[in-house]
């Protein structure tokens, strides 16, 4: 054989193991993320063939269920009250695949999770129709409701995370605008794409995202626990003393760290750790972060699951980062929840939970039960303390104090006493011109917590400029934690 014919002998054979190896990749080792694929059509096909499983409520309510008919498509996904859940159970569609839980748990929904195996044989033998598992949710109805209805009665955009402080259940996770799941689960190719064309529009203010898990806001100041629960282990307490001025310059430069309105913090030049909390200091937060230092309160921050990359609940969530502390300018900044703070709702839920659980984080979730087609349980969610963020002194002393935020915000209207801390957070590139977002963190009752609950309303809400999360997130707040504690 002369050289070049064996050069192209050579080139074939290293081709023919290239197209080998590839093939090898797609339809071997990569074939299950390819199968899973949510804009995978063939198996979506397949998964309409067979009814799939329901997606429940806490208290057995059916808010994701099917409905056979006579077209093609065997079985049409419907959703029971919606916008009001969406955000959690996401959609089902031919066209655009899946989101939210009926991505997270289609397997069992579909009826191909390991855990369904003996009853995919005893259907192959007995003849009857494959069915897909059932999920059981941890979200309380009437607190669910309530969420969604405070926060579309006004029009505000924003978010509800209720978290049972104890187990880390969640007991209502809402986010508007929301959407109805039911047009895009439509067997209607037209009314499909209508609906997600007009989803996906300018200023339709991205209803398909779940704020609750996948949107990044600055904490303002709800980081003031973080940093008092930093301060706390380092051995302050409630009565140390920071400064009560009015007006601060950042470390190194010209900039002024203001109070609100630039009002100081007290008559004299001190003001107590508890008054700071209690009347939202910038100042002397600012002071104790600097005190702190980045790496204690990174740390601290991190006790609290901060910088969590793989968190899930099932849902994926992004990740709540303090950012980048370059100098001693932005760690005061970053004391007040400003600078590069960046922090979803869940987690704001979590930081207050843990507070309530007596310094135990527990991890988040919303799966309670995973439920056979006959509705028998097959796997039981039970709750996991992730770490200890802070001592249980500690957390009774900054319960005490959040005690005293709420009275300053002139709460304790729910009928039992609550433990909170508001925050006014600026953004944007102009900030004095930016309507700020408004948070409220809160348990009660205080001392017996039974529900933990973070709320944002972004941009203002109906108060623009004015706004404050005393006067546009906490009432708010404060209606759905009645709403659970009424039911209990």
């Amino acid at each position: 054989m002369n050289t070049p014919l064996r050069r192209v002998g050579m080139a074939m054979m290293v081709m023919i193991l290239l197209l080998l190896g590839n093939a090898t990749w797609v339809q071997v080792i990569n074939a299950d993320e390819w199968r899973k694929n949510p804009y995978n059509r063939r198996v979506l096909l397949d998964e309409y063939a067979r009814k799939r499983g329901l997606i429940i409520a806490a208290d057995g309510t059916t808010i994701a269920d099917v409905k056979e008919t006579t077209d093609r498509l065997k079985f049409l996904r419907t959703y029971s009250n919606g916008p009001a859940y969406a955000p959690v159970t996401g959609y089902l569609s031919v066209t655009y695949g899946t989101s939210g839980m009926e991505r997270a748990e289609n397997d069992l929904l579909n009826g191909s999770d390991d855990r369904l195996f003996a009853r995919r044989i005893s259907a192959l033998i007995t003849g009857r129709d494959p069915v897909g598992g059932n999920v059981q949710l941890t979200l309380q109805p009437k607190v669910q409701q309530v969420a969604y209805d405070q926060l579309t009665s006004k029009g505000f955009t924003g978010s509800v995370v209720a978290i049972k402080p104890d187990t880390g259940e969640i007991l209502a996770m809402v986010s508007t605008p929301s959407y109805d799941p039911n047009l895009l689960a439509s067997h209607d190719a037209d009314e499909q794409a209508a609906a997600w064309k007009q989803l996906n529009a300018e200023g339709s203010n991205d209803p398909l995202v779940n704020r609750a898990t996948q949107a990044l806001y600055p904490a303002g100041s709800t980081l003031k626990v973080i940093v008092a629960a930093g301060a706390l282990a380092d051995g302050k307490n409630k009565d140390t003393q920071y400064t009560a001025a009015g007006t601060i310059k950042l470390p190194n430069t010209q900039t002024d760290l203001p109070n609100f309105n630039g009002t100081p913090c007290g008559p004299g030049q001190t003001v107590s750790m508890e008054t700071a909390l209690a009347k939202s200091c910038n100042t002397a937060f600012g002071e104790m972060a600097g005190q702190l230092g980045a790496n204690k309160l990174r740390r601290q921050a991190e006790k609290f699951g901060f910088n969590d990359p793989g968190l899930k609940v099932p849902l994926p969530v992004e990740t709540s980062t303090l950012g980048a502390i370059p100098d001693e300018a932005a760690l005061y900044q970053t004391g007040i929840g400003q600078r590069d703070v960046q922090i979803t709702p869940l987690e704001n839920a979590v930081v207050a939970a843990t507070i309530a659980n007596g310094g135990k984080r527990m991890q988040p979730y919303l799966v309670s039960k995973i439920l056979g087609p006959d509705l028998k349980g097959i796997e039981d969610t039970e709750p996991d303390e992730v770490e200890t963020a802070m001592s249980k002194d500690n957390a009774t002393a900054l319960r005490d104090m959040m005690i005293q935020s709420e009275i300053n915000t002139g709460g304790q209207g729910i009928g039992v006493q609550v433990a909170s801390k508001t925050g006014t957070a600026e953004h944007g590139n102009d900030p004095l011109k930016t309507k700020p977002h408004a948070w409220y963190i809160a348990f009660a009752p205080a001392q017996k917590p039974e529900i933990a609950i973070a709320v944002i309303v972004e941009d203002g809400g109906d108060r623009g400029l004015g706004a404050t999360g005393g006067k546009v997130a906490a009432p708010i707040g404060r209606a759905v934690m009645n709403a659970y504690l009424a039911g209990r």
